[in-house]
């Protein structure tokens, strides 16, 4: 992505919307460490009053291109955003992480349909699909599969990839800058990776570690 951290507003940067906005801690680690503000403000999160709100919020630090709370919105944000830039001529690129919970939203198959029809290929969206969601199994809450091709059968060109493979990733998202219409990158991932007790075990959307169970992921993490 084209970033400039000391000018987050640089009308010529590429924007990236987090749909999954419970995943916020993460985005706001990242941008730490790509110097957008000093990561000793995480310390911070989740205080009263602290722009590090568990879901973005209004008063997000620099970065962050929308709120969120509601899910199922960030697509349909892209695509306004995305189809102002085309018709300006302007190079922006548009990247939206979205989780396979949050697709069950119609409001996300209202903006695939449009991408599609204005052929948005400054578009790409990413499905972190690890198979759970907040009340179970995401397949079988809702009719997932076969997600590609419902993609590809919306307009998209869908690509496929371990999400776990960073260099895989990046191949995809680099194919994608060449793709002649808006792509979906469908990420198949495992809730917990890396963390035996963790791993593919749904309690953990809401669980809050203890100080013995974080010592146990950083040493299986390999963190110090």
């Amino acid at each position: 992505m084209h970033i400039t951290p000391n000018n987050p507003a640089n009308p010529e940067r590429d924007y990236f919307l987090l749909g999954k906005g419970h995943a916020a801690s993460a985005l706001y680690t990242t941008l730490a460490y790509r110097d957008y503000f000093s990561p000793t403000a995480l310390y911070e999160h989740g205080q009263t009053g602290s722009q590090f709100e568990e879901h973005p919020g209004i008063h997000a630090p620099a970065g962050m291109e929308t709120v969120s709370g509601s899910l199922g919105h960030a697509l349909s944000l892209a695509t306004g955003m995305a189809l102002s830039k085309q018709l300006q001529g302007a190079k922006n690129r548009f990247y939206v992480l979205m989780g396979d919970g949050e697709i069950n939203e119609g409001t996300v198959w209202e903006a695939a349909m449009f991408a599609a029809g204005k052929r948005l290929s400054n578009l790409v969206a990413i499905v972190d699909f690890n198979k759970l969601q907040g009340t179970g199994e995401s397949t079988e809450i809702m009719h997932l599969e076969p997600l590609e091709e419902k993609w590809r059968a919306f307009g998209w060109h869908t690509m496929r990839v371990d999400g776990h493979d960073l260099g895989a990733l990046e191949q995809a998202l680099e194919a994608a800058k060449s793709i002649q219409q808006p792509v979906c990158i469908v990420a198949d991932t495992v809730k917990g990776k890396g963390v035996s007790f963790m791993e593919n075990d749904n309690n953990w959307h809401y669980r809050i570690p203890t100080e013995e169970e974080v010592a146990q992921a950083k040493q299986e993490l390999g963190i110090s």
